[in-house]
């Protein structure tokens, strides 16, 4: 009976982030059009609000093309290495009080692991994709990683000596007694370093140098498609 009740939980955490996932890429996508005069998403649903539902049914269904001359294993495992350690990492979150997967001590430590693990997949696709402009997205991928995950990593050095702990449910609790009831406030510099770092960690403008597509179509995916271009 525990054990099926993790997998439900399990199941409604997949489901609720990647819901978010689909509808923060149509609110971008909205916004954007929005600020170019344009209207975004407006075919499928009342505004286009199944836009992002038609989008994944949609990815289903299309050819998975793997190039001739790309190692194969690798290439249709790095888009898995990189969900798998998303999601895994999801596991230490706590989202509120009582819900969270797994409460261990080391939760700040597991989702810098884990963040670490899939820019291995990025590289892999990168890699065996057998292209120039891959490979090039890979490598400036891992460049990008391993020149701002130090400054990531030290910027939560201060959160750790105020709370004490690397739990992120201790964490949490501990943030109720500073000032504003979170670590923004007393860690200002340091919350301006993270949000740069996390910026330039998931390729966001204007650390999107690893997918430019005025240079390299689509970067480390350009081999990609289907449901692995999706992921």
């Amino acid at each position: 009976m525990h054990v099926l009740i993790i997998l439900i939980e399990i199941l409604v955490l997949f489901a609720v982030i990647m819901l978010h996932v689909a509808y923060a890429t149509y609110f971008e996508r909205k916004i954007i059009g929005h600020m170019q005069v344009r209207m975004g998403p407006m075919r499928v649903g009342w505004h286009g609000l199944l836009q992002p539902i038609a989008d994944g049914i949609k990815s289903f269904f299309k050819e998975d093309i793997v190039p001739e001359q790309a190692d194969v294993p690798t290439f249709r495992a790095a888009p898995i290495i990189c969900l798998t350690a998303m999601l895994t990492s999801l596991a230490v979150l706590p989202f509120a009080k009582g819900w969270v997967l797994a409460d261990i001590n080391i939760g700040l430590l597991f989702i810098f692991a884990m963040s670490s693990l899939s820019s291995y997949g990025v590289i892999l696709a990168g890699w065996a994709s057998n292209s120039k402009y891959t490979f090039l997205g890979g490598l400036r991928s891992m460049a990008q990683v391993i020149s701002y995950e130090v400054a990531m990593g030290l910027s939560l050095v201060g959160v750790m000596m105020l709370s004490g702990t690397l739990n992120l449910t201790k964490i949490v609790e501990a943030q109720g007694g500073s000032f504003g009831g979170m670590y923004i406030f007393p860690q200002i510099i340091a919350f301006f370093v993270f949000f740069i770092a996390m910026l330039a960690e998931t390729n966001r403008v204007p650390f999107d140098l690893p997918e430019a597509e005025t240079e390299l179509v689509s970067g480390y995916a350009t081999e990609y498609s289907g449901m692995r271009y999706a992921i």
